[in-house]
């Protein structure tokens, strides 16, 4: 205890080049959130299961703790053979002292920087790269962290809205015809969403619903 002090305490430049990777690399610590929300699939996943449960209109069901669940788990399946990159190539050599915490940094981005580049739009990458006026990159490894990152969210953001748009079109029938029904016979006060409910979460177990969603969303990746 008196060492780990003696480090944040003491004069030596040696122990406060220390200090400070132990500040930085609590700092990164405390943006890991951050970091799996915008550099790994979780956002499209996420936001794909809100729109099932939106279009079905079943309010708080599933729960907001069972889809972040489920997301989370799909995330970890989808970004393992990254993670395992990562592990290989940045933090396993870091803790066997092999290599210097800079090193570890630039060879531990490599897989996700990969990752984010198949699935960014040229188009959004581009949009930051004109903002900074950076030099075209020759490979992805070129790219700095702080414009993929960006470019890779809004391009997750494309792709999760556009799947939710096709989810919902079978639902919005559903509603509409419910209603169509229900004003052709004057039950105008009752409403739609009342009745169609029933039929939604039907067609949605028929048709496999969460089958199809997980296999589109491991599909995309």
């Amino acid at each position: 205890m008196n060492e780990f002090i003696d480090i944040f305490s003491g004069s030596d430049p040696t122990n406060i080049a220390t200090s400070v990777k132990l500040l930085l690399l609590l700092t990164i610590f405390s943006l890991a959130p951050g970091i799996l929300i915008l550099m790994t699939s979780f956002t499209r996943i996420i936001i794909v299961l809100s729109f099932v449960r939106t279009s079905l209109a079943t309010q708080q069901m599933p729960p907001n703790q069972v889809l972040i669940g489920i997301a989370l788990f799909l995330t970890f399946f989808i970004m393992a053979p990254t993670f395992s990159e990562v592990y290989e190539q940045g933090l396993s050599p870091l803790f066997a002292e092999e290599i210097t915490l800079d090193e570890a940094y630039d060879n531990a981005s490599v897989p996700l920087k990969e990752f984010m580049a198949q699935h960014t739009r040229q188009k959004d990458l581009q949009l930051f790269m004109r903002y900074t006026e950076a030099e075209p990159p020759e490979t992805v490894q070129d790219i700095p962290l702080t414009t993929l990152v960006p470019a890779f969210a809004i391009s997750e953001l494309k792709t999760a809205f556009q799947m939710g748009f096709m989810i919902f079109i079978p639902f919005l029938i559903i509603d509409m015809a419910v209603a169509s029904i229900l004003m052709s016979m004057g039950m105008m006060m009752l409403p739609p969403v009342m009745i169609s409910l029933p039929f939604k979460i039907l067609l949605f177990v028929l048709v496999d619903g969460w089958y199809l969603i997980t296999q589109s969303l491991l599909g995309g990746f």
